[in-house]
This record gives structure tokens, sequence and C-alpha cells, in this order.
């Protein structure tokens, strides 16, 4: 009987520790994808940023797309900033966002408490569905498409260096030529013009032109979204202080009505 109890305690002890380790590496693993487990390996180191490659996306989906789409011109895979030119676009798609604190490999669908566990997961787990053998890092064109002036605005404000502006210009201007030739017709050249407006002209140490002077890509802001939920909370207040209002002022009316015709009928003939 001692025995078997202290089976059954040491096995209780062994489950205890595994929950405990399974929750330090902020992952939650459903029982689903433990068949999909890939054996570890030495994977070589990946020198590209993939915080700074995502930010470069974000600003090419937010202050170029919309236009290209607008215009309908399709870019080239020869063009660095097509999607396919990016290292970590397929792992950054396979993203599921479900809540503040829970991210999903689409993978293979385990769970995680932030985005960044989800980062070092595929590092670790699926390396291997990153294309290694091309140059195909985004975050080398943060210099051009002003990375560091999204990710902090006050650096704009930082002393300039003119060999890092004459050096980012000249990759910007490369861009717009190699997206967007002029003569590809109308389109690329009406795009070729607005690339070096929203991009290329603020590479100067005038500070007199921000980037992205053409906009984009409109976003609801929170001032925005609390706004109108204000407004959907207060809409049947006011509808409902107006009724009371009409119904007050009916009955103030129907008073004076009974009052006249009192009046009149206690009036002496």
């Amino acid at each position: 009987m001692g025995r078997i109890k202290a089976t059954t305690s040491f096995l209780l002890l062994q489950f205890l520790l595994l929950q405990f380790t399974k929750s330090q590496q902020g992952f939650k693993e459903p029982s689903a994808a433990r068949t999909l487990k890939q054996e570890p390996h030495d994977s070589p180191e990946v020198h590209c940023s993939r915080e700074r490659s995502r930010v470069a996306w974000q600003i090419i989906e937010d202050y170029l797309m919309p236009f290209v789409e607008e215009g309908g011109y399709e870019i080239s895979t020869d063009c660095r900033l097509h999607p396919d030119n990016d290292l970590f676009r397929d792992q950054e798609k396979h993203k599921i966002n479900l809540d503040v604190n829970e991210w999903r490999c689409g993978y293979c669908k385990k769970s995680f408490r932030a985005e960044r566990f989800l980062d070092q997961h595929f590092d670790n787990r699926h390396y291997n569905l990153l294309n290694v053998s091309q140059n195909k890092c985004l975050a080398d064109l943060c210099g051009a498409l002003h990375c560091d002036f999204v990710i902090n605005s006050k650096l704009h404000k930082a002393k300039c260096n003119p060999a890092a502006v004459a050096r980012n210009r000249h990759l910007c201007e490369s861009l717009a030529n190699s997206c967007f030739p002029i003569s590809k017709g109308p389109s690329a050249s009406h795009l070729h013009e607005l690339f070096l407006r929203q991009f290329c002209d603020a590479h100067t140490c005038s500070g007199k032109t921000t980037p992205f002077p053409r906009g984009g890509k409109k976003r609801a802001n929170l001032l925005y979204m609390a706004t109108s939920i204000l407004i959907l909370m207060l809409l049947p207040l006011f509808y409902l202080l107006y009724y009371l209002y009409q119904r007050d002022m009916k009955r103030e009316t129907q008073v004076l009505r009974r009052l006249s015709q009192v009046g009149r009928k206690a009036k002496p003939s």
C-alpha cells in the first residue's frame, strides 16, 4: 500500500513539473498539434531583423499599396518591394491574432501568449520555411522607407547625417526606378513620381519635408472608436428624454384646454 502511494505521489510530481515547464515556455500546446513536432535542428543564423522587416512591410502596405491598387498596377517580382522578396512574409501571413494575449501558429495551430513567443517558435520550429537562398531582407530597405521615423518620430528631429541621408535617398530613387519604370506606361510613370514624393523627398537635412505627404491607408483610431461607442450609448437616452418631453408637453396642452373649457362654461351669460 505504501509503495502505491509513493508511486502515485511521484507521478503527480512529474505531471506538475511538466505543466510548470510548459507555462515557462510561453505557449499552450493543443493535443492536435503534438503530432506535428519537428526535430530540433542546428539552424544557421539569419542576418535579417524580423521586427524591422515587419515595420518596412507595414509602411509599404499603408503608404504605397493603396495607390498601387488604385492604379491597377502589378508590381514585378524583380522589385524588392514585392511580397515574394520578404524573407518572413509567409510566416507573417501564418500568424493568427485571436486576442490581445493569444496568438496562434497557422502551420501547427499552437497557441502563444505574445507575438514574440510566436516569433521564437517560427525561428525554432519552422525555420525550413524561410527562403534563405537569396538576399530577401526587407529590413535592408528601412533607410529608404523611413522605418525609424515610424518607430520613433522624435528621431526625425535628431542631428542630420548628410552621408546617411544621401545613401538613403540613392536607395530610395533606385527603388522608384526598378519598381516603377517610366517606360512601362502612364500608370508606372505616375507611381514613379508618387514614390519620389512620398518617400524620397524627405531624405534631406533641410527638415522642411516629412515622409508620406500623400497620406496612406485610413485606420480607425481609438478616439474615433470611443466617440462612436459613446454616441451609440447616448442615442437611446436622447430619444427617451425626447419622448418624455413630448409626453409632458402633450399633457400640459390637454390641461390648458380643459382649463379653457371650464372657464368658458363658468362665464356668466
